[in-house]
C-alpha cells in the first residue's frame, strides 16, 4: 500500500475500543490514503462492517493472513459520510 497514513496494532487496545478506532482514524483519511491494521486474528467481521457502514468508500487487502499475524491495507478510494463505528461491534465481547 504506497499511501500508507498509519499503522494500528489493535492487539495494543483495548477490546471495548478497536473498532471505533479504526473508524476514526479511517474517518480522517483523505481519497487515497489508508490505513495498516494489524491484529492476531483475521478481521473479517471488520470487512463486513465496513460493508455495511462506508460502502463503496474502501479497498480492503490482506497483506498478511496469519497464523499468528494478520496485516490489512484498508484505503479510502471515495469520499462519504463518516462512521465513527460505536463502540465495538458487539461490546467487545469478541475482542474485536
Amino acid at each position: 500500500m504506497s499511501q500508507t497514513a498509519v499503522r494500528i496494532d489493535v492487539q495494543s487496545l483495548p477490546p471495548h475500543v478497536r473498532h471505533s478506532t479504526i473508524f476514526a482514524t479511517f474517518g480522517e483519511l483523505a481519497t487515497g490514503q489508508g490505513l495498516e491494521l494489524v491484529n492476531n486474528h483475521d478481521p473479517r467481521p471488520l470487512f463486513f462492517q465496513f460493508q455495511n457502514f462506508v460502502p463503496g468508500q474502501f479497498d480492503w487487502a490482506y497483506l498478511e493472513q496469519g497464523p499468528q499475524t494478520w496485516r490489512v491495507a484498508i484505503k479510502r478510494i471515495k469520499d462519504g459520510a463518516a462512521y465513527d463505528g460505536g463502540s465495538s461491534c458487539c461490546g467487545g465481547g469478541c475482542g474485536g
